[in-house]
């Protein structure tokens, strides 16, 4: 996909497949929340202070919705993931602060987790309460990836059975997908709605605008060309999106199609005229990822290093 306008699918994958922390060894509370209330870092981790997830919470939205492990393996594999997976680094940088506090109790994933809500946040979404409690898997597996995101070439009828395999619902999947209201979309990823004809279904005043910023039919793959998903608020989390689509300016195939496929238009039309309603069912999608099969008690390990399991260090 995209860097940012894979906001949707990469923006929530970690959440799909993150594995998680320990209470005790012989006792498994699964995800609560406040997790973390009986440790030294509980103030650090809800205030905005040196180790607040805040501070590089816009950086790693791209990364929810993808496991910790098969991120960092297809960075790893090359799969063409290199774009977004270069915010990497701000979650390690969160990591380091946290160890040097009070190693080996924060996950990676809970990191993740807690960064992206923070991240929803700071771009004017909603305040989700996410549990915490998850812990980080001893294996790197980027076919896992491939194998439950859908792609954004992908059929409507393939991205709503993904996502309806792990109980996200149809109002669901169109309030995730409002996450490409924020970022941007790299134009390796979108010429080929340009050249070598224009997709007639591409709104012909935004094409314009959309040819400056992608002039080559083959873009350069490590050059930073792009198009903002939203030209009005580009780094605001809003129901402006939806007004977009249904205007036929959504820039991958993923997004006309779901403002034209008669099982998702509806809510699109009810989210673009109803912000509060967008956030409802974008915070009740969020929540059902992040308690998607992760791993809690003893199972799996605390990462000391985020892009590598303890036993290769």
């Amino acid at each position: 996909m995209s860097n940012n306008s894979k906001t949707l699918f990469l923006f929530l994958a970690i959440l799909y497949f993150s594995s998680v922390s320990a209470i005790a060894e012989n006792e498994d509370p699964g995800l609560v929340m406040n997790y973390y209330r009986d440790s030294a870092l509980r103030l650090k981790i809800s205030s905005k202070n040196k180790f607040s997830f805040f501070t590089s919470a816009t950086r790693t939205l791209p990364f929810l919705g993808s496991e910790t492990s098969s991120m960092t393996a297809s960075l790893k594999e090359g799969n063409g993931q290199e774009l977004w997976m270069r915010n990497f680094r701000y979650i390690e940088t969160i990591k380091e602060a946290l160890e040097r506090e009070c190693p080996g109790v924060v996950s990676c994933s809970d990191i993740l987790v807690l960064s992206a809500r923070d991240g929803i946040v700071a771009l004017g979404g909603p305040y989700i309460p996410l549990k915490t409690g998850r812990r980080d898997g001893r294996k790197s597996r980027a076919d896992i990836l491939e194998q439950h995101l859908p792609d954004h070439n992908e059929s409507m009828s393939v991205v709503l059975e993904r996502f309806a395999n792990i109980g996200i619902n149809t109002p669901g999947v169109v309030a995730l997908l409002g996450s490409h209201s924020v970022g941007r979309t790299h134009c390796v990823k979108l010429v080929h709605r340009l050249y070598p004809e224009v997709d007639p279904a591409l709104n012909p005043a935004h094409v314009e605008h959309m040819l400056y910023k992608c002039p080559d039919a083959i873009p350069d793959p490590k050059a930073v060309q792009y198009v903002r998903n939203d030209r009005g608020t580009p780094m605001k989390l809003d129901n402006n999106y939806y007004r977009n689509i249904l205007d036929n300016k959504g820039l991958l195939i993923v997004d006309h199609q779901l403002a034209t496929d008669k099982r998702t238009k509806p809510f699109v039309k009810k989210m673009a005229k109803n912000q509060d309603y967008f956030f409802k069912e974008f915070a009740r999608a969020i929540t059902i990822l992040s308690e998607n099969n992760p791993l809690t008690g003893t199972k799996g390990e605390i990462r000391k290093q985020c892009n590598l399991a303890n036993k290769l260090h």
